[in-house]
């Protein structure tokens, strides 16, 4: 008990951001005095129901002490499973309840606000049924007879130590008239969970320090020094203008200038009435994350945030965020000494360079050494910055899917953020890692119905939390907006309603969208940056050799050209009848079919080759092809003089068309491009077109809906008709396209009317289906003050968590088989495939030995691991998926099953051929380093 309360005032003091504290503090009569008293109270008596029969009776030589002293217990034996109705989290909450009822004058109803933390502290509220059987089973609380007086004194007087010694005897008769908000409960809950286990570390509190007596103040001093937990970010509003911020937070080159856009969500981020929600919408290249990292230290520093989270739709798009993050975080000016905890969120962060650079050298926190001296920790900038003001760290402590969001700073897939809506064991956790900091959220377009469900529902909480958001998107339809908006700033009244009527009928463009919890939205409509493409728009017939032909024309002059397909299989396809055209080596393929550690590689030769001017000197002097699936869409800094592209929702075709003439090359007339691209064009295949109604092509329809498709056809139908007097200009086109594609409504020819009307159907019925499903295991939104969290995640996932199958849970993604990806030699033996390259140590990668009968050494291992490859939407049916499994379970070694095998034990192992071919639950498989996986049915 005592180690607990005093874990949680050290929390408390040193670790929960001020907007935490904030929060709680307010709805008490004595402010933070109060607050920090009933944390730090709530903490010492969590335990309160171990001093129960029910409890004490599983040891049975201690119990049998305990008898001794006239505490009568059955044994665990003879107590059933009856017993299980009496755990101690459910029991204390009982135990504190009635204590006080009967000796402070509280009412039930009152009680059950402050005592659920009690009873939660294992990661799940109590349901009413489960109390109401508790109630049934009294003896599990105190055995009936003679020590049921004995048991009551034992209970009582823990709980009178308590209130005497954490100094909240006084307080009662104040708190009892407090209605506690649910996300209050939800923040104390939290810290009682995270002080629970602290304070439960053997390494930091001995069980047995025997040698000498030790006071308590030498007890925590001791545990927190081993703990060595980084504090929270405390960022100061910056001083200054815009132009000085930038300059010190992102670089900037002589001579550049902050953009409008930039500056507005700078000053309106200064200027709100309290930090709250920004929509910030601009088009591609407009630098919206420099103006989200700025307006979240503004934001952070009014609010009292300890930290950001970036949210970003893929692990792709979490890595390449990650350095930009770090960057952002080394300009960060800090106190001297400073430390802040990082962490990259998502399955695969253990393989990422960046983010084991930061880990600390040991895997546990430090063993606690009692005499120690208390040392002033030197400081160094990490390796990797030019003027870090703080040491990063992804500390030891803060690893594992329930602890790790705890960290001040994080990049990672927004399925981390949707957890939070998720009803999951330890889902306080992820409130409190959510509710201290900044949230920026990117690529807001990108989240289908099933996402958004959970994603409102997040942002309702984080409204109540008054957390500050930043949402990010450069396609943003405008029903969408109104629909975030609300969701952050709760319940519509009359006297707001046409202001949020005006955020779902603004078509400016750039555009920001600002509203408090509570609030009312209001815009601002910085001007362009002054930067556009004109870009003409074309249909091309959708056959391989016409596409040949066309480009064979179009390159006569050498070019970069970017052709995006919308499967894999496509991908392959054009690849495959281009290369036969020009040459393997003038074509390059990217898809998301490919093992981890090439397709980072993959990403990195596209920006060498294909990024911006000035960060590259590889690009193709002579006429070169890549073939893209959506990986090409986003995140990747790429530019190319000609792009051909499936038809896709017209959002996505946008961001497509965002890596045509991205950058200028030789200035406004593009003279460094070949003389035929000097203007941006599109062609638009992967249809019918010839069709009364166009008709997409099978692979398209299964992946985005036939009306999406229509929809963006009839969208872009003026500007194919006009070209190339209609050009699609960008970014003044954007918006107009996206809303006209997203609104209600009838569109194209009046011939189009039919065949509208029936894909619409089926959309509207799959988007309904969506809904319902993802309701199924949504949270609630918090009630109003004063009712208990009992029940708060009944009928929940159980615990959720960043593999596949979690994702699952949060995206309408059907399950699929993550597999290593290793060789087997003529010999039988395995070994890490052969064309790695070295990695950052120089040491070599490619054919390490992965002996079969023992672990493999911790290189060998690691680079296995990083082969890991997601198999294709074929092996997604319950039949092949089981029929793949057991195939590839046969081949499981048991050594490499041991709890020493970090990286393989659990895995499924894929071993290929010296022919990089191996078969499959009736699939042959093929795999390059150049083209990745090839799939074809036996």
């Amino acid at each position: 008990m005592e180690d607990s309360a005093a874990v949680a005032g050290r929390l408390w003091d040193e670790w929960l951001p001020r907007a935490v504290r904030q929060l709680i503090a307010e709805v008490l009569p004595g402010g933070e005095a109060d607050a920090r008293r009933l944390a730090v109270w709530l903490a010492g008596v969590h335990d309160i129901g171990k001093a129960t029969p029910a409890f004490a009776c599983q040891v049975e030589q201690l119990a049998q002490h305990m008898r001794d002293h006239g505490l009568e217990m059955r044994s665990q034996q003879a107590m059933g499973r009856d017993r299980l109705l009496a755990r101690h989290g459910l029991a204390g909450q009982v135990l504190l309840g009635e204590w006080l009822e009967e000796r402070h004058d509280w009412t039930a109803r009152q009680t059950g606000q402050f005592t659920v933390v009690v009873g939660g502290h294992h990661g799940v509220p109590p349901e009413h049924g489960q109390i109401n059987a508790l109630d049934s089973h009294l003896e599990l609380l105190r055995t009936p007879g003679r020590s049921r007086t004995l048991w009551r004194r034992v209970q009582e007087e823990l709980l009178e130590a308590c209130a005497a010694e954490f100094g909240v005897r006084g307080r009662f008769d104040a708190w009892r008239t407090v209605k506690l908000p649910q996300p209050v409960q939800v923040l104390l809950s939290a810290l009682v969970i995270v002080s629970d286990w602290i304070a439960s570390n053997p390494d930091l509190f001995p069980y047995f320090p025997q040698d000498v007596p030790r006071t308590s103040e030498e007890r925590i001093a001791a545990a927190w020094r081993g703990l060595n937990l980084p504090g929270p970010w405390c960022p100061e509003n910056p001083v200054g203008d815009v132009h000085e911020l930038f300059a010190s937070r992102f670089g900037l080159p002589s001579g550049a200038k902050v953009r409008p856009l930039q500056e507005a969500a700078f000053e309106l981020a200064r200027t709100m009435d309290s930090p709250g929600l920004m929509v910030i919408e601009g088009p591609m290249g407009e630098g919206k994350t420099e103006a989200a990292l700025a307006a979240a230290e503004i934001l952070a520093a009014r609010s009292g945030a300890g930290g950001v989270f970036f949210a970003l739709p893929t692990m792709a798009t979490g890595n390449a965020m990650f350095p930009r993050l770090l960057d952002w975080l080394d300009r960060l000016p800090a106190p001297r000494g400073s430390r802040y905890s990082v962490l990259l969120a998502h399955s695969k962060a253990a393989l990422n360079d960046d983010f084991t650079g930061l880990m600390d050298p040991k895997h546990q926190v430090a063993a606690v050494e009692l005499d120690a001296p208390q040392k002033q920790r030197e400081w160094r900038p990490s390796s990797r910055s030019r003027s870090a003001a703080a040491e990063l760290v992804a500390h030891a402590w803060l690893r594992g899917r329930k602890k790790a969001m705890l960290s001040s700073f994080v990049a990672g897939t927004v399925d981390q953020l949707l957890f939070a809506g998720l009803k999951s064991r330890h889902l306080a956790l992820r409130h409190l890692a959510v509710a201290g900091k900044v949230v920026v959220i990117d690529e807001a377009h990108a989240y289908d119905t099933y996402m958004s469900v959970y994603l409102d529902r997040v942002l309702s909480w984080l409204g109540a939390y008054r957390v500050p958001v930043v949402v990010l998107s450069a396609t943003l339809p405008a029903g969408r907006r109104r629909e975030l908006v609300e969701a952050y700033a709760g319940k519509v009244i009359d006297a707001t309603a046409a202001a949020f009527d005006a955020v779902a009928q603004a078509d400016d463009y750039p555009l920001l969208t600002a509203v408090t919890p509570g609030g009312s939205p209001v815009m601002r409509q910085p001007v362009a940056s002054g930067r556009g493409v004109d870009v003409e728009l074309e249909r091309i017939e959708d056959d391989l050799d016409v596409l040949a032909d066309r480009l064979e024309e179009e390159l006569a002059g050498g070019g970069c050209v970017l052709v995006v397909r919308n499967t894999v299989r496509r991908v392959v396809e054009t690849a495959g009848v281009l290369r036969r055209r020009f040459g393997d080596a003038n074509v390059t393929v990217a898809h998301s079919c490919f093992i981890d550690v090439d397709r980072a590689a993959k990403d990195a030769d596209l920006l060498q080759r294909f990024g911006p001017p000035g960060k590259t000197e590889d690009r193709p002097r002579r006429a070169h092809i890549v073939v893209a699936s959506q990986v090409a869409e986003q995140s990747l800094d790429i530019d190319f003089d000609l792009l051909v592209t499936d038809l896709c929702p017209v959002d996505l075709l946008l961001q497509r068309m965002g890596r045509l003439h991205r950058h200028l090359r030789g200035g406004r007339g593009q003279t460094e491009r070949p003389e035929r691209l000097r203007t941006a064009r599109c062609l638009v295949s992967g249809v019918d077109w010839a069709a009364s109604v166009p008709e997409p092509v099978r692979g398209s329809v299964a992946v985005y809906g036939a009306y999406a498709l229509l929809r963006s056809a009839a969208a872009l139908l003026p500007h194919f008709e006009g070209a190339p007097g209609c050009p699609v200009r960008l970014p003044a086109d954007i918006s107009p396209l996206v809303q006209r594609a997203y609104r209600d409504g009838p569109d194209g020819p009046h011939n189009w009317a039919d065949a509208m009307d029936n894909a619409r159907l089926r959309h509207e019925k799959h988007r309904a289906d969506q809904a319902e499903r993802a309701a199924t295991f949504r949270l609630a939104a918090a009630a109003r003050p004063g009712r208990p969290l009992f029940g708060w995640v009944a009928a929940g996932v159980g615990d959720a968590d960043d593999t596949r199958a979690g994702q699952a849970q949060v995206r309408d993604s059907r399950e699929s088989l993550e597999v290593i990806v290793v060789q087997r030699r003529a010999d039988g033996t395995l070994a890490t495939v052969p064309w790695l390259g070295p990695d950052r140590k120089g040491r070599t990668r490619a054919g390490l030995a992965l002996p079969t009968d023992q672990v493999p050494t911790t290189l060998a291992a690691r680079t296995a691991a990083s082969c890991g490859l997601r198999l294709p939407i074929q092996f997604s049916g319950a039949e092949v998926m089981d029929r793949a499994i057991a195939e590839l379970e046969e081949l499981s070694l048991p050594a490499w099953q041991e709890k020493s095998s970090y990286w393989l034990a659990g895995q499924l192992i894929l071993p290929l051929d010296e022919d990089c071919r191996t078969h499959l639950a009736g699939f042959a498989l093929r795999y390059s380093k150049t083209d990745g996986l090839e799939v074809t049915r036996v």
